[in-house]
């Protein structure tokens, strides 16, 4: 198994537990924060979304340019755009090989601030991110009256069956 290959494997397997998660969000809720130095329940959503947007961007170019955008006033259409985002990155990395999977990739951030690596450090790079991200929403979901499903095993709302 080829490097690009283990990383497909992890990310595939990480894909049920991002949408469990988005989908736990009550509507209504998009707006909550548990303190005002932190991102709202919405922004903290959307960027799981926008994440793996700019990978697909990244694996089939080479280079993001990372803008942040407003996110839908609904949870369920978060959750829609993450499907579908998900599903093109899906077959982005389907369509990837391993020479790409070594090559140069970027990530630019306003003037002049970016960050270059292989394809393969940026994916993981982002990957950790977004499970940082999914676990700092998962602690919202109580709080704005959800449940937090079984992420890694049960939880006190979910027994994961």
């Amino acid at each position: 198994m080829s490097t690009r290959e283990f990383f497909i494997k992890r990310w595939e397997s990480e894909q049920p537990a991002f949408g469990k998660v988005l989908r736990a969000i009550p509507e209504g809720q998009l707006g909550y924060k548990p303190h005002e130095r932190c991102s709202a329940a919405g922004p903290l959503a959307w960027q799981l979304v926008e994440e793996q947007k700019q990978l697909k961007e990244m694996v089939e170019t080479g280079e993001v340019k990372f803008a942040l955008t407003p996110h839908p006033a609904a949870a369920a259409d978060i959750v829609a755009e993450w499907e579908k985002a998900t599903g093109a990155l899906r077959a982005a990395f389907a369509a990837a090989d391993d020479a790409k999977w070594s090559g140069t990739a970027k990530l630019v951030m306003g003037e002049g601030a970016e960050w270059s690596d292989t394809l393969e450090n940026m994916c993981w790079g982002y990957l950790f991110d977004m499970v940082h991200h999914r676990g700092q929403l998962s602690a919202y979901l109580r709080p704005m009256g959800g449940k937090v499903p079984a992420i890694y095993g049960p939880s006190a709302d979910d027994s994961g069956a």
